[in-house]
C-alpha cells in the first residue's frame, strides 16, 4: 500500500489551509479491497490536547493488516504533521506470501525545520528532508483534500513530506458522480492525481469529513479501492 492514502498531493501551498469547517473526532468504517484481497478498514480520529491530533487508518483481511497513523498539530488554519507511522504485514495465509513487511516512521521537527525517515528506509532515503511551510504527509493530506474540495478551493495542489523525499502533487477535479454510502445514494465531487505509472482518485461528498470512496491504481490496475460505510 506504501502510502495507501497518502499520495495525493500540493504545489506551492503557503499554508496548509483548510475552509472554516472545524475539526472535530470520526469515526469511519470502509469496505476495502486490496490487491483482490477482500478486507475491512477502520479511519479515526482523535483529540490528544488541545491542538494535538491523531488520525488513523487500519486495514485488515485476508490474513494482512495496513497500519498508518499521523499526529499532527492544528493552529488555526494551518495543520502540520508531527510524526507519522506507516507498516504493512502479512500475518497469515495468501498474504504472509503476497506481502513484504516493511514499517516506516518519520518525524517532522519544525524547529529544526527538517524530516527524518527511520525503520525500512531505502538507502539515501533517511533524510534531512527540509520542511516548509504548509508541508503534509499522506495521511494528513486526506483531510485537507476533503476539505479544500467542499470549500472550493482551486487548484489543489500540496507538498508532500514522506518516503525520504518531498513531492509536489496536483489534484484535477472530473465533475461529480454517485456513490453509496450506508444504503444511500448521494452526489460527490470526483478529484484525480495521476503521477505516471500510479493515479490516486477520491470522491468526497460535502458534509463528510472523509473520502467516500478511494482508490488506488497502478499501471492501471485497482491496487486498493476503499468504499465508505458508516462515519460518526
Amino acid at each position: 500500500m506504501s502510502r495507501l492514502i497518502a499520495a495525493t498531493g500540493a504545489a506551492v501551498l503557503a499554508i496548509a489551509t483548510l475552509p472554516a469547517l472545524a475539526i472535530e473526532p470520526f469515526n469511519a468504517t470502509y469496505q476495502a479491497n486490496y490487491m483482490g484481497m477482500r478486507a475491512q478498514a477502520k479511519m479515526t480520529l482523535a483529540q490528544e490536547s488541545d491542538n494535538r491530533w491523531k488520525y488513523g487508518l487500519e486495514v485488515t483481511g485476508a490474513g494482512a493488516r495496513l497500519e498508518q497513523v499521523t499526529t499532527f498539530e492544528a493552529n488555526g488554519e494551518q495543520w502540520r504533521p508531527v510524526s507519522s507511522s506507516d507498516s504493512q504485514r502479512g500475518e497469515s495465509g495468501i498474504a504472509a506470501m503476497l506481502l513484504k513487511n516493511r514499517e516506516l516512521n518519520t518525524a517532522y521537527d519544525w524547529n529544526a525545520g527538517e524530516a527524518r525517515f527511520s525503520g525500512d528506509v531505502r538507502e539515501g532515503q533517511a533524510g534531512p528532508v527540509k520542511l516548509q511551510p504548509g508541508d503534509l504527509d499522506g495521511m494528513l493530506m486526506n483531510l485537507v483534500l476533503v476539505r479544500d474540495v467542499q470549500a472550493g478551493k482551486s487548484p489543489l495542489r500540496y507538498r508532500l513530506v514522506e518516503d525520504g523525499r518531498a513531492k509536489r502533487q496536483v489534484f484535477e477535479r472530473e465533475g461529480t458522480e454517485q456513490v453509496t454510502v450506508g444504503g444511500r445514494t448521494l452526489d460527490a465531487t470526483k478529484v484525480v492525481r495521476t503521477d505516471g505509472r500510479r493515479q490516486i482518485i477520491a470522491w468526497v461528498v460535502d458534509g463528510m469529513p472523509v473520502p467516500a470512496r478511494l482508490l488506488q491504481r497502478r499501471d492501471g490496475k485497482d491496487q486498493i479501492d476503499m468504499r465508505l460505510q458508516a462515519v460518526n
